[in-house]
């Protein structure tokens, strides 16, 4: 009884202490690492929740590019760092869920070296083509590389980052042969899709919109399962092809052991930050779709795993090989 009532006193000042912590948090500038570099995706939305969380905290957030290796350059940094509340990781799918099956052997583990802090925003795709491609829908499309086999070519940002895998998942549910080519970053797959050296590219909806109105590009489809705020008119691949459903997503994630009550008062931070309208805007306007609560730990752990079956089965659908 008595060893009973010891532990259970040594737990309440245990919690208590973790509680103060909490409260007292944070002390000193907080580092938010990115895996890919200045100007990219996560490394914009990184910056503007740092902006906002330095204005919560009083603390400085600030935004470490650690870019290279398909992201494991900045997941391991992230896994390596001390579980002090004072390192968080901005990790795009492809650092969490791609990297398990396409790099053997991989120098984190994405379910036991981190834990989940909040999920900011997923981001669909949308697939574009050269406007000197005749094709007009996705039928059209699929129906012209079925009569020219290896002659459409795909640009990508990397075969096994989010957009390549898209790819990739394309070719093998509609059984095509397209030849994908992949460059150092979207910019560059971008640049040769709308100059016609390359013939179809998935992008995030803002980047691509100026391009589609000039009309040197033209959407074909969305990745996700609706459709995008504004671009109704554009259908999603999910239309075509039911088990296409696939989205870019950016999850806060710290390393394994940092003390859950520090995990639970970043949460609640940054759904105050995805209440804020502006911030909303923002995103969107920059082609991601904010969550409107930033979940749970326990709910994350749950959504980390499905996109890990997710991406894992596209990963084998697609015959793209681990290196």
């Amino acid at each position: 009884m008595r060893r009973s009532l010891s532990r259970l006193l040594a737990g309440v000042l245990i919690a208590a202490a973790g509680l103060a912590n909490a409260q007292n948090w944070p002390t000193h500038p907080v580092r938010l690492i990115v895996s890919l570099p200045p100007g990219s995706g996560p490394d914009v939305i990184a910056r503007l929740f740092a902006e906002r969380l330095s204005r919560s905290w009083g603390q400085q957030a600030f935004v470490e590019n650690r870019a290279g290796g398909q992201n494991v350059i900045g997941a391991q940094a992230a896994a390596r760092a001390p579980a002090d509340g004072y390192t968080f990781f901005l990790a795009p799918a492809a650092a969490l869920a791609i990297n398990v099956y396409t790099i053997k052997p991989l120098s984190y583990d994405p379910e036991r070296d981190f834990v989940p802090v909040a999920l900011l925003a997923k981001s669909p795709f949308v697939l574009v083509v050269n406007s000197g491609v005749s094709a007009r829908s996705v039928a059209e499309l699929v129906a012209l590389a079925k009569s020219q086999p290896d002659k459409l070519f795909f640009a990508s940002d990397g075969q096994t980052n989010v957009a390549g895998m898209m790819g990739e998942m394309l070719k093998a549910i509609a059984g095509v042969r397209i030849v994908q080519v992949p460059y150092g970053g979207p910019v560059q797959a971008l640049q040769d899709t709308i100059t016609g050296r390359t013939h179809m590219t998935f992008q995030s909806s803002p980047t691509i919109a100026p391009f589609i109105g000039r009309g040197e590009l033209r959407a074909l489809a969305v990745t996700g399962a609706q459709r995008i705020p504004g671009m109704e008119s554009i259908p999603t691949l999910k239309e075509t092809y039911p088990e296409f459903e696939y989205l870019g997503w950016y999850m806060l994630v710290a390393p394994a052991g940092t003390p859950i009550e520090l995990v639970q008062k970043v949460n609640g931070d940054i759904t105050e930050v995805l209440r804020d309208q502006e911030v909303g805007q923002k995103l969107l306007n920059f082609g991601a779709i904010p969550e409107k609560n930033a979940g749970t730990p326990a709910s994350l752990k749950d959504f980390l795993r499905t996109e890990l079956e997710r991406w894992g089965k596209a990963v084998r659908t697609s015959g793209v090989e681990a290196k």
